[in-house]
């Protein structure tokens, strides 16, 4: 692979006719980071994707590789590979000229191809399926050869955008340990884009969390999660409940929440059951508070088959105030 290198964005900007997609955004990105840009669609994350990548025109501001301003550079010059959704291999080739596709396009001698396509095929695991077409791969096995087609180019950053939304829940979780390996071992960046949580909690040294085209938070998973900024985050991020306490807007995680079944203990808020959902290892119940409106405790599954109450039962809750994230 190439040198890592830091990326930077100083004020980019995307606009779409009148509409901003990126809003005057900055950031640094570490070398050999595992990056996840996280947010609901039409937040700009893949727009930013697209634009690293010279997918797309930049509207505004810079975009940094090490000390070089690549916005003008085309694609194949920016030290950037792409893995795109769709994975957008070429039917009619096969694994082994799928990935070598690029360095033909260079004009590279066939033999060079051939040793350094099999080189990538190696790294993913998908030497032993060189000859075969992308017809005759399931959805991991075709994202194994997209992975090394991309990283053939020796890239200094690999962008990969929504890379696992394709796959079966069981699947994408084995690949999201692979690419976690893949990526520590070649030591280069990865951004990442997802809608996913739990996909972003899973795989990055570092979250970008983004709504509106502006960031909202930047951290790693611990923070974003335990220290969501603000409101947005809290719920998006999920797992949180928001409460508000003398006109001031606070956080508290799920399983925070304590629901007590002794009604010897005064210090609690009685909430009405209105649902109630089993997870496997926690049960999810959802009520009415009088002082805090509709919230949300996760219960483990034993405690609750050993307590069991139904909907419409009233329980009592209460939280340790020193577990509270204030919200901006």
């Amino acid at each position: 692979m190439n040198k890592p290198e830091k990326l930077e964005f100083a004020a980019l900007t995307k606009k779409y006719g009148e509409t901003i997609a990126v809003d005057e955004i900055n950031l640094k990105i570490p070398s050999g980071t595992y990056c996840c840009f996280l947010g609901p669609s039409g937040c700009g994350k893949t727009s930013t994707l697209r634009m690293i990548a010279g997918h797309e025109d930049i509207s505004g501001g810079d975009i940094l590789l090490g000390s070089k301003i690549i916005n003008n550079f085309p694609p194949a010059k920016r030290g950037t590979a792409m893995m795109f959704q769709n994975y957008a291999l070429f039917p009619h080739l096969s694994c082994l000229d799928n990935v070598g596709f690029a360095l033909k396009m260079r004009g590279i001698k066939k033999i060079e191809r051939i040793n350094k396509s099999l080189e990538m095929l190696k790294l993913v695991q998908m030497d032993d399926f060189s000859d075969r077409f992308p017809d005759q791969l399931s959805g991991g096995q075709q994202q194994r050869v997209a992975l090394a087609r991309a990283l053939i180019t020796n890239p200094s950053i690999l962008l990969l955008d929504e890379p696992l939304s394709a796959l079966d829940p069981f699947l994408r979780i084995r690949m999201r340990s692979e690419l976690k390996i893949l990526q520590k071992k070649l030591g280069i960046s990865f951004i990442h884009v997802t809608h996913s949580q739990d996909e972003a909690m899973a795989l990055a040294d570092m979250i970008v969390v983004m709504n509106k085209g502006k960031i909202e938070q930047v951290g790693d998973p611990y923070e974003v999660f335990n220290k969501p900024k603000n409101e947005f985050i809290a719920n998006f991020v999920g797992g949180h409940n928001v409460i508000i306490k003398n006109n001031k807007h606070y956080s508290i995680r799920m399983d925070h929440i304590n629901v007590i079944f002794s009604k010897k203990n005064k210090n609690t808020h009685p909430m009405i059951v209105n649902e109630i959902e089993f997870q496997g290892q926690i049960v999810k119940i959802t009520g009415i508070t009088k002082d805090f409106g509709k919230l949300s405790v996760s219960l483990a599954d034993d405690i609750f088959l050993e307590n069991k109450f139904y909907v419409n039962d009233e329980i009592l809750i209460n939280w340790d105030k020193a577990k509270e994230n204030s919200l901006q």
